[in-house]
Formats: C-alpha cells, structure tokens, sequence
C-alpha cells in the first residue's frame, strides 16, 4: 500500500510543471467573416485569406515549436462572404468548409459571434457539432438555455502543454436581440460580459487551476465607462482579474494595449492582421512565480499562402466559382452605395422597392448597407447579390404612427447630417480619421452608415439649415394622399432595425423588446426577395424601382446650399466622383 502510494504521488508531480522557464505564443484572429478564399471569384484579383493566414500560422509554428503556439478564433466566421453563405444553405450534406479549414489550420478554441448567430438555429447548431466532432470547441459562455440556465454552447477548453494548463474562455456578444431576429436565436438568453466573464473565469481557476487563462469575446474594443453592451472590451481589460489575454472583436479596428499583465488584442477583421500574444512564465516549485505578456499584430501578405491548403480545398473554391458566377438577371444602370448618402438613387429606389412589394407594407426604411459598393450595369450573377444585400437580414412590417415615422426619421437624418448655415461647411456629419486597418490618413462619417436610413412612400424633404428635430417635413403619401401623424402605417424595415440595432426605434420611444406586439407580417432574407423579384421580372430598371408613384420622393433642402456642400463631402470620402 505504501508503495502504491508513493508510486500516486510520483505521478502526480510528473504531470505538473516542471521548474522552469516557458514561453507560449497565442495567435488570433477575427471576424474573418467568409474570408476563407484568396480569391475574389469573379476575377484574377486576389485578397488576403485564411489561406495566408495559414502560411503565417505555420511560419510562428516552425519557430517557436507547434506545442508553444496556440490559435483562436473571437467569432463572426459564418457571414460576410460567398463562400460562408454556400456552405451555410446550399451545400449542407458535407461537412462545412469552414469547420475543415478550422480543423486543417489546427485552431484549438473558437469563440461564436452575433453573425454566426444570425445564420439561424440550423446553421450554428450544425457547426457547434460538427467543431466538437473535430475537436475545436465552439464558446460562448455567457449563451443560455431558457429552460435551465445553463450554458448552450461550451463555455470553456483547457490545453495542456508541458504540465501546464492553458484555460480558454469564449463569450458571445450580449447584444443579440438588438441586432438578429428572436427567431434565429429562440431558447436562448445572452447575458453581459460584466460580470459573467469574472465569473466564469473564477470558477475555471478554482475548478482546473490553470497556469494561463485567455479570454475570447465577440465584443468590441470601445472606450472604458462607455457602458455599452456591443464594446465592453476596455472595460473587461480594467476590471478583469486572473487573465492574460484578453481577445476582442467586433468592430473590426486593430488595437492592442496592456495593463499589467494582462494583453488585449484586436486583429481587425478579413484577415487583415493576426493578432500576436507572447507570454513567459517561471515555474519553481511547480508554481507560476513570475510572469510577463506582450502582444502585437502581424501584418498578413496575400502573397504568402499555404500552397497544401490551396490544393486540398481547391474543389470546394471551384463550387463556391460556380455557385457565384450564376447568371440571376439583368441590371440596366449601374448600381453604386455610395449615392444613398447624398439623396436618392437608383440603390437605395431598389431596396425600397423590395420593401414595398411585400404586403401590407405602405412605406420602408433602408440604408446603404456596403459602404462603397458598385455593381456594373449588364449581367448579374448572383454575387452581385451580396453586394446589392451583404447581410442574412429578414423583413418585418410594423405597425408605427405617422407621428413616430417622422421621429424617426429625425433621428435617422441626424446621425448623418450636420446643421449648416453658409456654403463651405460640412452637410455630411463626418470628420477626419486615421484609418487602423490601412494606415492612411482620410475622412469618414463620424456615425455607421449602416444606420442612415431614408423612407420611401411618402414625400418629404430634409432641410439641412434646421436643428435636429425640425429637419423633416412630410408633405404627402407617394400616391399623394395626406400623411396624418395620428394615423397607423404599416413600414416594412429590417429585423436589425426592428430588434434594435442602430437604436432609432428605442430613441423614439418604441420598445423593442415588444415589437412583436407591431409585427403584422415577416418575410424571409431581403436578398432572396431581391432573387425571387429577379426571377418574376428578369432585370433591374431605373424607371420601373424608380417610380415616384411608388416609392415616392425625398431631397435635401435648399437645394443650392446642400448639393455643393454634399458633394464636397463626397469628394473627401471617396475621391472625385
């Protein structure tokens, strides 16, 4: 007996760290959003990808040894690309694309983000499956079930490297029902990071007493106090205990910055940046006795890629090619985002088009949803679509007075305009800016863009020598008949904006919360009612989505003071035009 226990205590010491010193380098990345591919599809030009990703993840491997390297994913993988959307709805029989890149590429712990969400329960349960069955657990603490509590995704992974424990926490944003349909994420409760992730990350200490610890969340960097449930990066970095890596996303700006010992890293997004963590650690007696971190980013070169990688899934590319490449109908003038910040265009007439074809809808709310996007006039195959519609947002049609239309649209102008008085100043709220992802100087709108919604249905104007609240003035219905404010409209608008996202409904007084109490009527993706109205009409006509009888008409007075100050501000944002 007192051999065997002997032989007990022998074993257990050497499976704990030896004295010593070690060094581990964490690698990260974000909001690759369908970046799997360094092709563009559609033509020879190429992007940066998980393929060179890959190439600059071995490259760190080879150096510092596989076992001192470990690689995280802080969410958005499922969206944003053709690829993503491919293997999310088209191609289900196998296993995901992504799941196998994942898998190849050797990433140990992936945490889940809102647009993974957004792909909807079929989508994200099947990948949470297919991750567990290769290996790579797909986290999201702070995910619960309605039913028990309890967590819906794992909450947690512990590597074991050297006798060491590496503990790996993943969290999700907590934002959820303010950007995404509850149906997509029906049975399930987000909470806030803070306090979740402290406490999550004690009772991980307390239960695997791990050497390392490295938090993984699909929230944005942002500003400390801010108070915000999409950015509460700066705030977990000054209020967490016991981390070393603290892994942000979400708002796609590459940041790192220290305190203490603890490292937050943001790589950006699309692969742009690979977020770099290094840690040291002096073990005596079988305990930490000294540790130190550091971080960076590394640049990614499109022109270095895992040549393996590219080979292997090459036949997944050329069906993704082909998938792309369909012809879908016919666009008789260009199509160009950008000109929904200056007024009504041909864009912006089509997305309002859609919205008021879906009954009961009487009027529509959209915004530019690509920030500079073209598509030539000529054949459109269907990644034209993604340009036209990037996102996997539904449409609702809510009850709203006319009282709360023009409140909202007060709002909505106010996030994108400034009040002018003399030719010269800026109509478009934007502002100089150094731009992290480039490292050039330049302009952009001090708002997201994403939230300049304009309405169609009605006729009104936006008179830009007003104060905010006095700006709008509705003066009839498309057809011409009076808009009263007391009386109920059915507005078609995106489950984004309908959940919350953006906060123009909240800003009037709407609670989100209950909107379902005002939806009369939902429709599936806005860019499947773009590819069904392509298959009824054949084409994209100007004079037909353009119909003021329709749609209506909005400008921005007077008009001589407006136009000139607005297109001086587009020539900041995008050059001359």
């Amino acid at each position: 007996m007192k051999k065997m226990l002997i032989a007990a205590l022998a074993l257990v010491c050497a499976c704990g760290p030896k004295d010593g010193e070690y060094a581990f380098e964490l690698l990260t990345t974000n909001d690759v959003h369908g970046t799997y591919f360094d092709s563009t599809y559609t033509s020879a030009k190429t992007r940066k990808s998980l393929m060179a990703v890959a190439w600059s993840v071995d490259s760190v491997r080879a150096a510092a040894g596989k076992e001192n390297v470990i690689l995280v994913d802080a969410g958005d993988i499922l969206q944003g690309d053709n690829a993503a959307y491919y293997f999310n709805y088209v191609d289900t029989t196998q296993t995901h694309v992504y799941t196998r890149m994942a898998a190849y590429m050797g990433y140990d712990a992936i945490a889940v983000g809102n647009h993974d969400i957004e792909t909807g329960h079929p989508v994200y349960d099947r990948i949470a499956r297919e991750m567990k069955a290769a290996g790579i657990p797909f986290l999201a603490g702070n995910a619960r079930k309605d039913s028990d509590g309890s967590p819906y995704f794992p909450e947690y992974t512990v590597l074991k490297r050297h006798g060491l424990k590496i503990a790996i926490l993943g969290f999700t944003n907590p934002n959820m029902k303010n950007w995404l349909a509850e149906s997509v994420w029906r049975g399930i409760t987000f909470e806030s990071l803070i306090p979740r992730v402290q406490q999550t990350v004690d009772a991980v200490r307390a239960k695997e007493k791990p050497q390392v610890i490295i938090v993984a969340v699909h929230s944005g960097t942002g500003r400390e106090g801010e108070a915000s449930l999409e950015s509460q990066g700066m705030d977990l970095l000054h209020s967490l205990e016991g981390v070393d890596f603290l892994v942000c996303s979400h708002d796609h700006h590459p940041y790192v910055v220290s305190r203490g010992n603890t490292a937050l890293i943001n790589s950006g997004s699309h692969c742009r940046f690979m977020g770099h963590g290094h840690i040291r650690l002096t073990v005596k007696g079988g305990k930490v006795v000294a540790r130190e971190t550091e971080a960076d980013l590394i640049p990614i070169d499109k022109c270095k890629v895992d040549t393996v990688m590219e080979k292997q899934f090459h036949p997944d590319y050329e069906a993704v090619k082909a998938f792309t490449l369909k012809e879908v109908g016919e666009l008789k003038a260009e199509l160009r985002t950008r000109d929904g910040y200056a007024g009504m265009c041909d864009y912006l007439n089509l997305v309002h088009t859609l919205c008021l074809g879906c009954s009961p809808a009487q009027i529509s709310f959209a915004a530019p949803l690509t920030y500079n996007g073209t598509v030539p006039a000529g054949t459109l195959v269907y990644n034209d679509l993604f340009t036209i519609y990037p996102f996997e947002n539904q449409l609702y049609v809510v009850k709203m007075t006319g009282r709360e239309i023009h409140d909202y649209l007060e709002y909505s102008y106010d996030q994108w305009i400034n009040t002018v008085s003399r030719p010269g100043e800026h109509v478009l709220k934007i502002a100089p800016r150094h731009d992290s992802r480039t490292g050039q100087q330049g302009w952009s709108f001090v708002n997201r863009s994403y939230n300049f919604d304009s309405a169609a249905g009605i006729n009104y104007t936006v008179d830009v020598t007003k104060p905010a609240g006095s700006r709008v003035d509705i003066a009839s219905m498309a057809g011409g008949q009076p808009f009263d404010p007391e009386k109920t409209y059915f507005v078609a608008m995106t489950s984004y904006r309908a959940s919350g996202g953006g906060g123009i409904l909240r800003a009037i007084g709407i609670d989100t919360d209950k909107i379902t109490d005002r939806v009369v009527e939902y429709y599936p993706e806005i860019r499947n009612i773009l590819y069904n109205y392509l298959l009824e009409h054949g084409s994209i006509d100007p004079a037909i989505i353009g119909d003021p009888e329709r749609i209506g008409r909005w400008r921005f007075v007077p008009e001589s003071l407006a136009a000139k100050g607005i297109d001086a501000d587009m020539q900041l944002l995008f050059g001359k035009q």
